[in-house]
């Protein structure tokens, strides 16, 4: 199952950013691929997350009738699925288009490029996004261990908020 959602979610991003990417220029190539990292380390985030939080205050929520308590403790007792889809299945796939993004700008910028100085800073560029993409893994880890519990609950809301529109699109049918 894994390999088959690894394989579909791989192409999907790979295709939509590949088109994004050759239907514009430079700048909007670098937002596509920050937008791309930013998946990556906002998916590594509730990964480490899920792993990292308590089902106690969930608990507490559900005993309230929180809405979204029901979805975090799903989330929760699911953890080694959920941080195996976010961390590896989202954030690998992520880590390998943002690599071959960069390689495609830098390849885009050497054939309309003008000067060495114009190939140096576009290959400085691709080891800055290296940078901010293992960078901001290893700080969004840290955010994600000392947060876990709000980072559950927010992304539960998103769920719940995804599941009350499923719902009322049935209700509609």
């Amino acid at each position: 199952m894994i390999f088959v959602s690894t394989m579909i979610i791989s192409g999907a991003f790979s295709f939509i950013s590949g088109e994004l990417m050759q239907q514009t220029g430079i700048i909007v190539s670098f937002v596509v691929l920050f937008v791309i990292v930013l998946i990556g380390i906002l998916f590594d985030i509730i990964g480490v997350s899920v792993t990292a939080a308590n089902e106690q205050p969930f608990h507490s929520m559900a005993a309230r009738k929180v809405p979204e308590a029901p979805y975090a403790l799903r989330l929760l007792r699911k953890a080694d699925r959920v941080s195996t889809f976010c961390n590896d299945v989202i954030g690998d796939i992520c880590g390998i288009i943002s690599g071959t993004a960069a390689a495609a700008i830098a390849v885009s910028a050497v054939k309309s490029a003008v000067s060495t100085e114009l190939l140096i800073a576009n290959l400085v560029l691709s080891a800055v996004i290296a940078g901010v993409t293992v960078g901001g893994k290893a700080l969004g880890k840290t955010f994600a261990i000392n947060n876990s519990t709000v980072i559950v609950q927010r992304v539960a809301a998103v769920l719940c908020f995804f599941g009350r529109i499923g719902q009322y699109f049935k209700k509609r049918k």
